[in-house]
C-alpha cells in the first residue's frame, strides 16, 4: 500500500480541528473533533480530498449509521459490502464510490 497523505484544518489557535487521510484515491481515514461536528468541517475536508486528491472511494463501518449517511449526503453511493473489516475483524464494511 502506498503511503497515507493527510491534510488538516486547524482553528485561529492553531489547533487541529479535523483531518483526513488519502491512499490510492481511497479516503482512509476522516475525523472531526467532537465541538466542530455540524460546522461544514467534514464536508470541507472531504471536498478538498475529492477535488485536489482525486478521491473516488472510501469504505466505512457499516454500524457507523452518522458516517454512512454522511457519505450518501456527499454523493457517495453503496457498491458493495464485506462482512470483514480490513483486518480481517468481524466489522461489516460498506465499500462506497462518488456517484459519476
Amino acid at each position: 500500500m502506498d503511503a497515507v497523505e493527510l491534510r488538516c484544518i486547524r482553528d485561529n489557535e492553531k489547533g487541529i480541528v479535523g483531518f483526513l487521510g488519502v491512499a490510492e484515491q481511497n479516503l482512509e481515514m476522516l475525523f472531526v473533533h467532537p465541538e466542530y461536528r455540524g460546522k461544514r468541517i467534514g464536508k470541507s475536508l472531504l471536498n478538498y480530498s475529492i477535488d485536489n486528491l482525486n478521491i473516488t472511494k472510501v469504505d466505512v463501518n457499516e454500524q457507523n449509521e452518522q458516517a454512512v449517511g454522511f457519505y450518501k449526503h456527499c454523493e457517495f453511493e453503496i457498491i458493495g459490502r464485506s462482512e470483514l473489516d480490513s483486518s480481517g475483524k468481524p466489522y461489516p464494511t460498506l465499500h462506497m464510490e462518488l456517484k459519476k
